[in-house]
């Protein structure tokens, strides 16, 4: 299968470790490119809702891909989340060509593009954060139910239903939580004369130009690998939300490398403590 070239990816919000994750599908989509960066933005795995019974060799398989894509001469940043924030106390180790980080500045052809995950400026985290682990599991749940709806659907030719997404565009007060959040970024953003301004953390993608009396910027938001299915690719100077097809299929396994392998047993084996 010949690979598509990016200069960069960005995915968030994969949540390796739930019942919501899509890993067979992001492990189709790692498989199809060969980007330049990859930048994990956040809550890849999720160390909150982590259970020793539940992680599908789907889900190890991303891992080791990852770790191959490095091997292979990606530059891969890990930029931590507050879903996987017990990585944040080895923030700034360097494993070849994985960097483990909070946040990162990129320069793209002459452009300043500042990436972060994005729950520093969600309250729930910061100072209430039982309740949002516990609307973590909620949320788990409910892409649960939303999947055996979605089972059902399809055995009569019925179009996918979203629950979550219905939640939030019908309770006022998740429409205002997004919108806040996306204008905290993007005013923060232009404050520090950035041209860019990419988060994950609220499972929304976008890209979208802002115009503000004090200048503007370009908001992305990579969304997720529950619902969404979504990636941010820059090529040739462009940004293009990448959307995956569900009925993608690829022929291609590579995951016998045995230093790979043991890399990702050993990862596993840390989070299990």
């Amino acid at each position: 299968m010949k690979k598509r070239k990016v200069e960069v990816v960005v995915i968030s919000d994969v949540h390796l470790g739930t019942y919501g994750c899509h890993a067979k599908e992001l492990l189709e989509y790692l498989t199809s490119i060969k980007p330049k960066i990859l930048i994990l933005n956040g809550d890849i795995i999720d160390i909150w809702q982590f259970r020793k019974s539940y992680f599908p060799s789907k889900h190890l398989e991303v891992i080791k891909k990852i770790i191959s894509m490095s091997t292979k001469g990606t530059k891969v940043y890990y930029i931590t989340g507050n879903h996987d924030e017990f990585l944040r106390k080895f923030t700034d180790l360097h494993m070849g060509n994985i960097s483990l980080i909070d946040k990162l500045v990129l320069e793209l052809d002459h452009k300043r593009a500042w990436i972060f995950h994005g729950d520093v400026f969600d309250a729930s985290i910061t100072q209430a954060k039982w309740l949002a682990k516990l609307g973590g599991w909620g949320y788990d749940i409910l892409i649960l139910i939303n999947r055996f709806i979605n089972w059902a659907l399809a055995r009569f030719n019925k179009e996918p239903y979203s629950l979550s997404k219905k939640i939030k565009t019908n309770v006022k007060s998740a429409v205002k939580f997004i919108t806040n959040f996306e204008n905290v970024c993007i005013e923060l953003a232009i404050e520090n004369n950035y041209d860019y301004v990419i988060c994950g953390h609220i499972h929304e993608p976008k890209i979208e130009f802002v115009e503000k009396e004090k200048g503007n910027v370009f908001y992305l938001n990579s969304g997720d690998w529950v619902e969404n299915l979504t990636a941010l690719e820059y090529h040739k100077r462009k940004w293009k939300l990448y959307q995956h097809d569900r009925n993608f299929s690829s022929d291609e396994h590579e995951y016998s490398f045995e230093h790979e392998n043991e890399l990702a047993k050993q990862f596993i084996a840390v989070l299990k403590k």
